[in-house]
């Protein structure tokens, strides 16, 4: 295999650990559990060189120690003490390389989902964690509408094609909501047709890109005229800025 790839191994019930492998090496973004990677590592005869973790919550690094324990490599992570085995920390701006993929990661920071929450960019991937999902959005456990929004405004100027990659299959049931924000919006039904398509072969729907989200994710689209109406219609009460759109459709999410 000669060419970057990268491929989802199931964790839990809906995540996804992804793994990048060129050659025989393989890196590892948000491993939640160390079973099912090193599964996966012997079964493909692939040798671990590096693990990336987006933020601190158990279902994306409760696997770092156990790998950590077969395969002593570098963990990228967040600047946050809950990730005891990061051993190195990043902020807004830092890139590092991973010299076996002949890859350059851009670091951003994006809170919202959580206080810490980075988001790693190159090669046209995005691993976005648990904050921007396909056509949906992370719940905001420690941070603050104002903080999702600016997160997912930095996230929607990368490249239309950015590949993305997020941290769970909650596809479809992001349509389905996004459907009842803004109905006539005609690249929903033409996203849930062929995500419905590849969750029926049980394929993952991901990635998605940076496009997609932009015309269909609700979230990205909170200065648009009818899912500024279905929010402040949801809200029972006229809603004019982007960042109170959002905290109203999160909200509505939150109970859909």
């Amino acid at each position: 295999m000669n060419e970057l790839r990268v491929f989802p191994v199931c964790a839990f019930q809906d995540n996804y650990i992804w793994v990048l492998r060129l050659g025989g090496n393989a890196a590892v973004v948000d491993p939640g559990e160390a079973s099912p990677v090193l599964d996966y590592l012997r079964a493909e005869k692939l040798q671990l060189t590096a693990i990336l973790n987006t933020h601190h919550h158990a279902d994306h690094v409760g696997g770092n120690t156990g790998l950590l324990r077969h395969c002593p490599v570098p963990v990228y992570g967040p600047c946050d003490e809950r990730i005891p085995s990061v051993s190195r920390r990043l902020r807004e701006g830092d890139r590092f390389s991973l010299a076996e993929f002949g890859i350059e990661f851009s670091v951003f920071e994006i809170p919202g989902h959580t206080r810490s929450h980075i988001a790693f960019y190159g090669g046209g991937m995005l691993f976005s964690g648990d904050t921007l999902f396909a056509c949906g959005c992370g719940r905001l456990f420690e941070g603050t509408p104002r903080q999702m929004h600016d997160s997912l405004a930095k996230l929607a100027l990368l490249p239309d094609a950015t590949r993305v990659y997020c941290g769970h299959e909650y596809t479809l049931a992001n349509i389905r909501f996004a459907r009842a924000v803004e109905a006539a919006n005609p690249q929903l039904a033409e996203w849930e047709q062929a995500a419905g398509a590849l969750r029926a072969r049980n394929e993952p729907t991901l990635p998605s890109t940076i496009a997609a989200e932009k015309a269909a994710n609700p979230f990205l689209r909170c200065d648009q005229p009818a899912v500024i109406a279905a929010a402040s219609h949801y809200a029972g009460r006229p809603l004019k800025d982007p960042v109170s759109v959002l905290g109203a459709i999160r909200d509505w999410k939150n109970n859909f």
